[in-house]
């Protein structure tokens, strides 16, 4: 009975990508963000897509180009059934008149988009779609359902295909005052005493309690 306890899927049963991701091209920051996978595959199997470096690529495929990374900050949570496209599918080229990935030009057909960035913080939707190249800014929220085609702002939230500014989290000058602190940079000793203050919408007291913090740890 145990066994089959262990195994079985619950939304409320998270996989912590860093204990699971093995494929070197996906760098994962820290050990606190983490994939709802409760009715799908593990976050490789069913959110990363043409990607190389997962067991079977680096046994039948050799790439003729540099591969894309993607690269996934602190704290972000990531809903089930997304997906994040990469670029290893970026060999349908518009300009031409074919748009199918002949082998005999494959390496002509290839344009890269750049690295996927998912910033700390972030939060992304059930069946979001992150296309390839994108950057997701630290505290974005991305719908469910959305499809990003753009980079996102720190601290907005975007919904809609393709994906549209719906609004900020906070005014501007507030979020100025959140990246200048780089909660998501602090030692766990520093963010764990300040979590209370994380967690709540007062910046002026979030900003002195930083303050008084480091004053006492010099």
């Amino acid at each position: 009975m145990s066994a089959v306890m262990t195994e079985l899927k619950h939304w409320s049963k998270v996989e912590y990508l860093h204990q699971t991701v093995t494929n070197p091209n996906i760098h994962i920051k820290g050990t606190t963000s983490y994939y709802s996978n409760a009715w799908s595959g593990n976050f490789e199997q069913s959110v990363v897509r043409y990607l190389y470096g997962d067991a079977y690529s680096l046994e039948n495929w050799k790439s003729d180009w540099p591969i894309d990374q993607l690269f996934i900050g602190s704290h972000v949570c990531i809903a089930a059934e997304a997906v994040i496209l990469m670029g290893g599918n970026n060999t349908h080229r518009t300009d031409w008149f074919s748009l199918y990935p002949f082998a005999e030009v494959i390496s002509e057909a290839y344009i890269g988009k750049g690295d996927t960035v998912i910033g700390d913080g972030a939060w992304i939707g059930m069946r979001a779609m992150i296309m390839p190249g994108i950057t997701i800014g630290e505290g974005a929220i991305v719908a469910s359902g959305a499809v990003v085609t753009k980079n996102v702002a720190p601290y907005t939230i975007v919904a809609g295909n393709p994906a549209q500014l719906v609004k900020t989290r906070f005014a501007q000058q507030m979020i100025d005052d959140l990246l200048a602190l780089q909660i998501y940079e602090w030692p766990t000793a520093k963010f764990a005493k300040l979590q209370t203050f994380i967690c709540a919408a007062d910046i002026d007291i979030l900003v002195e309690q930083a303050l008084k913090y480091d004053l006492e740890h010099k």
